[in-house]
């Protein structure tokens, strides 16, 4: 460890220390973050063997996310876009 005049540790070796730690921390919840999309999948797995449409499944956890007035205004721009092509229910 370096020491500065005092004896102390040196303002590099704490800074080293705490940069460590903060890269351990972010590399546990990496690990953390690939269990969790891991059992994530399983659960997609798992519905699509009782039949459910994943793609769907995955759109519905994505509105679910959004505040109301957001998806509302999502909504909104589609419906505009889709009339605008022709492509919109009669």
């Amino acid at each position: 460890m370096n020491m500065d005049e005092d004896n102390g540790p040196s303002s590099t070796s704490v800074a080293a220390d705490h940069l460590r730690q903060i890269i351990e921390r972010i590399e546990r919840l990496e690990e953390e973050k690939k269990e969790v999309a891991e059992q994530i999948k399983e659960v997609y797995a798992e519905a699509k063997g009782h039949g459910f449409d994943t793609k769907t499944l995955r759109k519905v956890v994505a509105l679910r996310k959004k505040d109301p007035n957001e998806r509302s205004e999502e909504e909104a721009m589609l419906d505009l876009y889709l009339h605008a092509l022709g492509m919109a229910p009669a």
